[in-house]
């Protein structure tokens, strides 16, 4: 059995459902249920014995200590967050909360638990926790990309308290020696992406009929990972990755926010294209940047590759139009996800900014 935190929401669920199709191993699933976690992604594994959900936050140390007692995991994969970078600017507490005292009240639960495990239990024992690139701050157009030796420069709430996050992590493991792995990744895209970032607003708002909103011109690069291939370096990691070392996770994909939006404007102009004939790059609108916009991020994954042998399968060109046809083909899901509280602040929003 491993236990999975945050595993209703985009990667978490991806992860889940990835993992139990390749194995017959249980998982248990902590999620709070926010605005971004959804059970309806879940919906394949209703009546599946091997999936246990249990709603519940990770700062909650009653809830994880009986979770631990009854159900024994091996492993711990923390992929629970607040993780969309507009709403941190807007709300940085809930970030605090979970990403900070949550991973800080987690670690302790779990140290208390690993503690008590036997010999051959303890030293098999892992705790996984899922970070990303933003920790590493902005890079200059001909820097580097980041390697997992650069220095952390976080820039937003958001990356601020994932970096306060990994900290933790290596801090646990240094001075009370938890078996920790942390891998920070690049930016995902996929199935099951909640329509607030990049790529899914896109495709939403184009299908609507609504303006495709951009922030500034468009120029800020971002390395892009489709989520099955993180979800591949995830397994990886946890099955062969070194105690107490970081592996940076990426799609070897650098693109520029606008590119993104041209492409997918032009696969919908083939899939499903609008009834004027026209391209759906009319309705792109750029809008005033965002406070604190990291202008590159890049990804530097050799050494996942070098000492555990993952690389990611999909191409851009391969991931972006398994993504434009899956959201495409699941209109139901779209519209359930479009509670009012998403339609609120969408509205808020994006009257004064744009796409995350």
């Amino acid at each position: 059995m491993i236990f999975v935190t945050g595993g209703a929401g985009f990667i978490g669920a991806n992860f889940v459902l990835d993992w139990l199709a390749a194995n017959q191993e249980g998982v248990v699933n902590l999620d709070k249920l926010t605005y971004a976690g959804n059970l309806h992604n879940l919906s394949s594994l209703d009546g599946d014995a091997r999936h246990v959900f249990v709603q519940g936050d990770i700062g909650d140390t009653a809830l994880l200590g009986r979770l631990l007692a009854e159900h024994r995991p091996r492993a711990i994969v923390n992929f629970a967050a607040e993780s969309h970078v507009d709403r941190s600017i807007h709300g940085a507490e809930d970030f605090i909360a979970t990403n900070v005292v949550g991973t800080f009240r987690l670690l302790e639960s779990v140290r208390g638990y690993w503690s008590a495990l036997a010999a051959a239990e303890k030293a098999a024992f892992r705790f996984l926790h899922v970070s990303t690139d933003e920790v590493y701050g902005s890079l200059a157009p001909d820097a580097p990309a980041f390697t997992e030796d650069h220095v952390y420069e976080p820039n937003s709430p958001y990356s601020a308290s994932k970096a306060a996050s990994d900290h933790l992590v290596r801090a646990w493991h240094h001075t009370h020696g938890l078996p920790v792995l942390t891998t920070n990744c690049s930016n995902n895209y996929g199935p099951l992406h909640f329509p607030e970032k990049l790529i899914p607003l896109m495709i939403v708002n184009a299908l609507a009929g609504k303006p495709l909103p951009v922030y500034g011109d468009g120029q800020q690069v971002r390395d892009w990972l489709y989520v099955s291939d993180h979800c591949g370096a995830i397994r990886r990691v946890l099955e062969a990755g070194r105690v107490g070392e970081t592996y940076n996770v990426g799609g070897w994909n650098e693109k520029a926010n606008l590119s993104i939006v041209h492409t997918v404007c032009d696969l919908l102009d083939e899939l499903s294209p609008r009834a004027d004939g026209q391209s759906y790059r009319a309705q792109i609108t750029h809008v005033a940047d965002r406070p604190g916009h990291d202008r590159r991020y890049a990804i530097d994954a050799r050494k996942i590759e070098r000492e555990l042998g993952w690389r990611p399968a999909e191409t851009f060109d391969s991931g972006i139009r398994k993504t434009v046809a899956w959201y495409l083909a699941h209109p139901d899901w779209v519209r359930d996800v479009q509670s009012g509280a998403y339609r609120e602040w969408i509205s808020a929003q994006y009257a004064q900014g744009g796409a995350a």
